[in-house]
């Protein structure tokens, strides 16, 4: 029997789904994986600066609309390259929501040069005019249910209500 494997546009996006559930933010949580010849070099998940307080904890820091305490997660995962050295010219993105503009604008001069996004999030014209105009590229993916609906996790998830929280 031969199985069919799950592409890589939806393996990389389920990984930007999972880097999401790490998200401290209220009000949106994205998840966001740099990939380079099909490896995965970096994630981010947007929430606090590192030793700040977060936004689930003291609420979000509004300021004109924007909580300013948050990190978006394109910027965490781009910054962890800077961090360790790991260059991001020519990667992909995968990006649980459409990035903002100032994110679109950090991804292209980060020389990354196409985007993938889930979901549509006040995508902005201006940010999908200079992602065209730098010469890169930009996709929606699509989950399908049958690379998830059959994951066999085993007895590990019976009891996942019962599991102690650790390493927060």
């Amino acid at each position: 029997m031969t199985l069919e494997r799950i592409p890589w546009d939806q393996y990389f996006m389920a990984q930007s789904v999972l880097l999401s559930l790490r998200s401290t933010c209220t009000r949106l949580e994205v998840g966001a994986t740099i990939v380079r010849d099909k490896r995965i070099i970096a994630g981010g998940y947007n929430g606090s600066v590192s030793g700040d307080v977060h936004c689930i904890d003291d609420g979000c820091y509004v300021v004109d609309g924007h909580c300013v305490r948050t990190i978006h997660a394109e910027m965490n995962a781009i910054l962890q390259c800077a961090k360790f050295g790991i260059p991001t010219d020519g990667a992909e993105i995968y990006v649980t929501h459409f990035p903002c503009l100032q994110c679109t604008k950090m991804i292209l001069q980060a020389g990354i040069k196409k985007i993938h996004y889930l979901k549509d999030y006040r995508n902005d014209q201006y940010a999908l005019a200079l992602i065209e105009q730098v010469g890169a590229s930009v996709d929606q993916v699509t989950l399908s249910k049958k690379y998830f609906a059959e994951l066999q996790l085993g007895e590990e998830l019976a009891s996942i209500d019962e599991a102690p929280q650790t390493d927060q």
